[in-house]
């Protein structure tokens, strides 16, 4: 099976083993384990389709025994032709029939295999670890997925309705010839049906490379495209729409050649089929005409040879069509599969017992930690937070600040050390239950593209209005959404853009109020906002944090001097720690952060005071 480090990329490769794999794991949602009904309907999907190719082979003889009625070959009455040809045609409309019962039957096996396996993919994405997601390409891997569940209905369907009957029809047309006619004309049959075959497998192979180009230009483009929408705003700053388009044509331009030739192989592969086709119904006409023509056969059974030559060259026309999707259907679904196989990163513990809240007390001892194993990035970090305290982490960029708030998620694990919430080792209680006891309000705030009470009850989907309406009061929002025409029920926008920086904060502070942890952490909740914002922000942040274990991770220190206790990170190691008044009197590297902000602090506001007094003397 194809690797999955870039799982964007879908490199789309043959492998046989990996094909029948696949169609071993397709077999359960055929026969799926538990439902009966659908099991049902599988039985009877296959008595409908052997009784809609049985009518369908025998209806040829009512034409026959027609024709031979009105040229006088088969006596009668004036009667029995009409007879003939109402049987005949209730004979067709018999085998129509049982092939749109099929198919009605058949349709809710289908349908449950394809959202019982894309409600597992689902599932699956959302249990692998941070590192696949902050890999992997949004567009080229939904493209693949998509690809991926629309197959399996493809291959359920023309596996069962088009493979399995066209082998029946073709064993039962030969049977018939063998029977009626002699073995020249079923040896004449099968050696033409293998020749076709041969050649379009062949020729089908070969177009595959064109069909791979075209997806994987195909997926270029399409992540192309919604990188560049996702990026609007960065577009228009740098007035780059002109590069943008080019890449994507560019993109365009390959998928244009790759289909081209597709095209053009394909009408290859249809004119050679034709020819294969032809030739055999012309030999097996020739061989009927002169046995007519003998009297060993009457014009009927030249009818009937033709009537069933044409009936069983019809599915076999598609035959390069499905062949050519069967094996796209199976590199699309290996891939998929290949997904579902991908071992989350981040495991739970197989005895792992549900996080027992105690207060909320946080603790790492001697933690070390490395996201490529070469470079640490935490060295022997070692600190306690006490149920109800908060502890401010600072430092410069680079320092690891942002690492310790990914481990006490545990969207990674330890190099070695240990960190704990309520005295329980995180690696040994279940994820699910971990992230509950944590309210997150991180700098970047991204929201659903959906409305403002819905990304609010985020923080517990089975909230009521009223909490919703609270905890937006609390975040100190419920005023600005009063203002709004649609209330709570404002559309936000692709990651919340049509609201300002200020008015998502308080959306992302209104939904963990509404989760109501014990433990909350803010990962420079502030730092990406003006200063009156800020204040108005952390006023809402400490009315939040009253009473919780708080975790602050933050850049400005002016935010944190109110914090119990105070870690300075420099290179992913502890260089201070103390009270706000206490790392000052230390005159060292927390002194001088909070020297050089103050200073930046004062240069800014003289510069708006000089501002202000131009526009006073100008007025």
């Amino acid at each position: 099976m194809r690797s999955l480090q870039q799982p964007a990329d879908v490199a789309e490769t043959e492998s046989p083993s990996g094909h029948w794999r696949v169609i071993r794991r397709l077999s359960p949602y055929l026969w799926p384990k538990g439902y009966l009904g659908l099991k049902i309907r599988v039985i009877l999907a296959l008595l409908a389709l052997v009784a809609a190719k049985l009518v369908g082979v025998y209806t040829p003889f009512f034409y026959k025994d027609a024709i031979n009625a009105l040229t006088g070959e088969a006596g009668g009455v004036a009667m029995l032709p009409l007879a003939v040809l109402l049987a005949y045609g209730l004979a067709r409309f018999a085998s129509i029939l049982f092939g749109q019962l099929r198919d009605a039957i058949f349709v809710r096996v289908g349908q449950h295999a394809m959202r019982t396996v894309a409600l597992s993919v689902f599932r699956h994405l959302h249990a692998l670890s941070l590192r696949f997601h902050l890999e992997r390409r949004t567009g080229g891997l939904n493209r693949a997925i998509e690809r991926g569940t629309r197959a399996i209905d493809f291959m359920l369907r023309f596996m069962l309705f088009s493979i399995l009957p066209t082998v029946l029809e073709l064993g039962l047309v030969a049977g018939i010839f063998y029977v009626n006619f002699g073995a020249s004309y079923s040896g004449a049959l099968v050696v033409a049906i293998v020749i076709y075959i041969a050649f379009t497998f062949m020729v089908t192979d070969w177009r595959v490379k064109f069909r791979r180009e075209m997806n994987d230009q195909d997926q270029r483009a399409n992540t192309k495209a919604i990188d560049s929408l996702l990026n609007f705003e960065t577009v228009k700053y740098f007035g780059n729409e002109g590069h943008e388009a080019e890449r994507y044509d560019r993109a365009l331009a390959g998928y244009q050649k790759a289909a081209v030739q597709s095209q053009t192989s394909l009408s290859f592969l249809n004119a050679g089929q034709a020819l294969i086709i032809n030739a055999c119904l012309v030999v097996i006409m020739i061989m009927v005409a002169r046995d007519q023509l003998a009297g060993r056969v009457t014009v009927g059974d030249v009818v009937l040879v033709n009537t069933l030559l044409i009936q069983l060259f019809i599915p076999l026309n598609l035959l390069g069509f499905v062949y050519r999707e069967i094996k796209q259907s199976l590199v699309d679904m290996e891939y998929m599969f290949g997904l579902m196989d991908r071992n989350p990163e981040i495991p739970d513990a197989p005895d792992a017992k549900p996080l027992t809240p105690r207060g909320g007390s946080i603790a790492f001892e001697h933690v070390e930690f490395s996201y490529d194993g070469k470079r640490r990035i935490l060295k022997d970090v070692s600190f306690d937070v006490a149920p109800g305290k908060m502890l401010a982490i600072v430092g410069p960029s680079g320092a690891g600040k942002s690492t310790v708030s990914r481990i006490l998620f545990r969207f990674y694990d330890l190099a070695g050390g240990r960190a704990l919430v309520d005295g329980q080792d995180i690696r040994e209680v279940t994820q699910t239950s971990l992230r509950e006891a944590i309210g997150m309000v991180p700098q970047d705030t991204v929201l659903f593209n959906d409305t403002i009470r819905y990304n609010i009850r985020y923080g517990r989907p089975g909230a009521t209005d009223a909490e919703i309406e609270e905890a937006a009061r609390l975040a100190r929002i419920d005023a600005f959404i009063a203002k709004l025409p649609d209330g709570y029920d404002t559309i936000v926008g692709e990651r919340g853009l049509k609201l300002s920086g200020g008015e998502k904060q308080r959306v992302a502070i209104a939904r963990t109020i509404l989760k109501n942890p014990p433990i909350l952490l803010l990962d420079e909740a502030t730092s990406a906002l003006d200063t009156q914002t800020e204040k108005e922000i952390q006023a809402s942040l400490r009315a939040i944090a009253m009473d919780r274990t708080t975790l602050v991770i933050a850049h400005r220190l002016s935010t944190v001097i109110e914090a119990d206790e105070i870690i300075v990170l420099e290179d992913g190691a502890i260089v201070e720690r103390g009270t706000h008044p206490e790392l000052l009197a230390l005159d060292g590297t927390y002194a001088a952060m909070w020297a050089r902000q103050q200073e930046a602090q004062e240069m800014s506001q003289r510069l708006a005071d000089l501002q202000k007094d131009r526009l006073v003397g100008e007025g």
